[in-house]
């Protein structure tokens, strides 16, 4: 096992299914105008074997380019393994699932919709990865899906790692495929391995499975207990637990520049919204600055605490850790943090700032919708609570 850093506290070594990894080389990609050509320009070059593993999949231009070139990587010869949610990809029309008919194209549906087991469709893979000839992986918060482009495209983070870490979520994505993968040839190649000259950075996968295995949000919380100088947030849906409300606030209190970046008026789902912002007067009587993105929905999902950061899939919502399996890249490295701290800061000047006073001022309307999806939010959760016992 690699040295671990000294900010890791002794007690986060021996409860993570993956271990630190020294040698990666990490890049963050910011918005569909930027992830899409490098995944493009990945599959371009692939020569053995990819790996798709995606929870949002709906037909549109950014669909139809992706089964472009990934036509013209099976007629290469390339392998492709694609891991659909089956809930998250029902927007994939007829035409694009003929066209993923080929000999060199796997294609499978996580958990497929029962609609008599209702309550096993719940389970659902919202994870978010392409892995190109175990040479180079994208992980991060984005779908395929058209909402990524154009002029009201989502505000989105992918980061583009090459390294040790690339295999850590090849065996993710092995865990989660339904069926045999192990004679597969191209699969079991030695990963791509850096050149030893090169400066490199430490990265660990981190996971969700379930209600049972919550390794994101506890590394979070852990960090939040460490962190001396900043601890900033993004999050597509922020409902977040009561340790993680604590944590927040502790960080606060204790001197840390404590910030959360949140949607704003732009949302999916309003009602998700509502429900997180009844938490807003806790915390900022206790120190945490909140921001409410404004040109667009911001659907990144990134956490920075001093010199480490975490990207990947995982929200700050309660139904997130119940239903889904997740997966986010931890970095400790202080020059991939600090490009992170520049591009929330970038995003926090695209903000309104929520004040205490202007909080309180907030109309009658508000603070119902806040009550009433307050309410929702507490019987799911109860009522999920119930479902797992």
């Amino acid at each position: 096992m690699p040295t671990m850093p000294h900010t890791m506290p002794s007690h986060e070594l021996n409860r993570y299914r993956f271990p630190w990894r020294n040698h990666n080389r990490l890049q963050l990609h910011v918005d569909g105008h930027a992830f899409f050509p490098a995944m493009f320009d990945a599959i371009g070059q692939a020569r053995h074997c990819i790996v798709l593993e995606m929870y949002l999949v709906e037909s549109g231009s950014v669909l139809t380019q992706f089964i472009d070139r990934l036509l013209e990587a099976a007629e290469r010869g390339v392998q492709i393994f694609l891991l659909f949610d089956d809930f998250g990809a029902h927007g994939i029309n007829k035409g694009d699932r003929q066209r993923l008919i080929h000999c060199a194209i796997h294609l499978k549906f996580y958990n497929p919709l029962h609609y008599g087991k209702w309550r096993r469709s719940l389970f659902r893979d919202h994870r978010k990865l392409l892995l190109v000839d175990k040479r180079v992986a994208f992980i991060g918060g984005a779908g395929i899906s058209d909402h990524f482009i154009g002029n009201d495209e989502w505000h989105d983070l992918m980061v583009e790692l090459e390294g040790e870490c690339v295999h850590d979520w090849l065996t993710l994505f092995l865990d989660s495929w339904p069926g045999e993968l192990e004679q597969i040839d191209c699969l079991n190649e030695q990963p791509h391995s850096l050149p030893k000259n090169e400066q490199q950075q430490l990265g660990r996968v981190t996971i969700s499975q379930l209600s049972n295995h919550q390794e994101i949000q506890k590394s979070l919380v852990n960090r939040l207990k460490n962190a001396e100088h900043w601890a900033w947030i993004t999050t597509a849906y922020f409902v977040p637990s009561w340790k993680l409300r604590r944590a927040l606030k502790q960080a606060a209190r204790r001197g840390a520049d404590v910030r959360l970046i949140l949607p704003g008026p732009r949302t999916d789902h309003p009602g998700v919204r509502h429900a997180g912002r009844r938490f807003y007067y806790s915390m900022l009587r206790h120190g945490v600055r909140i921001f409410e993105y404004q040109p667009r929905f911001t659907h990144t999902k990134a956490y920075l605490c001093d010199h480490w950061c975490s990207i990947g899939s995982s929200n700050l919502d309660r139904w997130n850790t119940i239903w889904n399996l997740e997966g986010n890249q931890e970095i400790d490295d202080q020059g991939f943090a600090l490009v992170l701290k520049a591009q929330l800061e970038h995003d926090m000047g695209q903000c309104d700032e929520i004040s205490l006073a202007s909080w309180q001022a907030r109309p009658w309307h508000r603070r119902l919708l806040e009550w009433f999806w307050g309410r929702i939010d507490v019987w799911l959760a109860q009522l999920s609570a119930r479902w797992h016992r």
